[in-house]
């Protein structure tokens, strides 16, 4: 049976719309200057989330991109969950205990200690559960977190290419 007896009988009832093609808006404006619309919301100045996110899309450590932003890790772990990204520090389980903890299900010390989390952490996944994701702030930094600063896959030299294949495969052989 072919495609041709596949198809045989098969109709378009309705028509498809044109919709036109996708654009994406790139301003010349850098990060900073497009998260400023945010700089109420955001726990730091503009400048400073936008180095932190900018080293975050490098591939580094939430702890490394505070370090260089010169702000705590919880700020910058925080600026981040504002921007989108998923930075809770606990797992579902987890989560599922700050937010009885929240209901008043459960006292701070039993939460705590369900969770195994130390302060720090149990007061990061408190702040993620009751702060959601800014929507606008998250558009202007998805260019550079899905591309990484320099455009690089960060697990670049993890991967193999084709001549990593052949090389492998001829010195299997010798």
């Amino acid at each position: 049976m072919g495609l041709s007896d596949i198809a045989a009988g098969v109709e378009v009832t309705t028509e498809q719309r044109d919709r036109g093609v996708a654009t994406v808006d790139e301003t010349d404006a850098d990060l900073a200057e497009r998260l400023a619309d945010h700089a109420d919301e955001l726990p730091c100045a503009p400048a400073v989330a936008a180095t932190v996110v900018e080293v975050y899309a490098e591939g580094r450590a939430i702890d490394t991109a505070a370090s260089v932003a010169e702000v705590a890790p919880t700020t910058a772990a925080k600026t981040l969950h504002l921007c989108g990204e998923q930075v809770s520090p606990l797992g579902p389980t987890g989560r599922g205990i700050v937010r009885d903890w929240l209901d008043a299900k459960l006292s701070r010390t039993e939460a705590m200690e369900l969770t195994g989390a130390s302060e720090r952490a149990f007061a990061l996944a408190a702040y993620v559960e009751t702060h959601e994701p800014i929507p606008a702030a998250r558009e202007a930094v998805t260019a550079t977190l899905s591309r990484g600063l320099g455009g690089e896959e960060p697990l670049d030299e993890a991967m193999s290419n084709v001549t990593d294949l052949r090389a492998s495969e001829t010195s299997g052989r010798q």
